[in-house]
């Protein structure tokens, strides 16, 4: 069936600490060409566990052609260099490896956050936006996606920095503001303390910010104290599996094992 849907379609899967979600999409539109099936992420959480459920989805849009997945870790080569979320057996993990010996299929990986950056650049928010863009999904953590003129500089991970004493996303993440019952105001304080450093050492002409939140953009977004122009997401919850179909189409910055 993979190969029924045509050239323009390729199967993207995103890998989160809760769930595995895939679907097939149209690369022309930036959408899905059939609905989205998802299966709870395995606990523990282990490389080969999480290739079983991989195997799963794909036998169940019976795909045969190459596949782009998100990992939830920085991705050199199509191996895990870090663990964010999931089993701590997947540092140094070639993920692509591992996936292709459990489906047959080639896989091309990337780093959750730069997903959603390349499908915002593409069909969303960052779209014939010149200059630095930064990505930022607000979930658990903070995941970044740096874009500068149309190109991704993958791995940036800066919600690991360091703001006054805290990692930005222990300071700001969308977790943090649901675990402490923080109100919008006081959360978008926090917020702005982070965008501040970032603002400081990247300059980026537009921000965008992804992640379950971003449907509450209106909540929030009119608080920050920014000189840089903020905008909410527009792919949402579904840039993470357009981006990792759009990444294994193009090969433009990506191994493929």
């Amino acid at each position: 069936m993979g190969e029924d849907w045509g050239a323009a379609v390729r199967l993207g899967v995103d890998i989160g600490g809760s769930g595995v979600k895939a679907a097939p999409v149209d690369l022309l539109r930036g959408t899905f060409a059939a609905e989205r099936f998802r299966i709870s992420t395995p606990d523990p959480s282990t490389p080969q566990a999480v290739a079983d459920v991989v195997a799963k989805l794909v036998e169940h849009f019976e795909w045969t052609g190459p596949i782009g997945t998100t990992f939830p870790a920085v991705v050199q080569n199509g191996a895990a260099r870090t663990a964010a979320n999931v089993d701590e057996g997947w540092v140094d993990c070639d993920v692509a490896a591992l996936f292709t010996q459990s489906t047959g299929c080639d896989f091309t990986v990337v780093n959750d956050a730069d997903a959603a950056g390349l499908a915002e650049l593409e069909f969303g928010a960052a779209r014939e936006q010149p200059g630095v863009v930064l990505l930022l999904t607000l979930g658990t953590g903070i995941g970044s996606a740096l874009l500068v003129d149309g190109v991704l500089v993958p791995n940036t991970e800066l919600g690991h920095l360091d703001v006054r004493g805290k990692s930005a996303e222990t300071r700001a993440s969308d977790r943090v503001r649901e675990d402490k019952d923080l109100g919008w105001e006081e959360w978008a304080e926090r917020l702005s303390d982070v965008l501040r450093e970032y603002e400081r050492l990247l300059w980026p002409d537009l921000i965008v910010l992804g992640g379950g939140v971003s449907k509450k953009a209106d909540k929030f977004i009119p608080l920050l104290d920014v000189r840089t122009p903020v905008v909410p997401a527009e792919l949402r919850n579904e840039a993470g599996i357009v981006g990792a179909a759009l990444a294994s189409a193009r090969q433009r910055h990506f191994h493929v094992s």
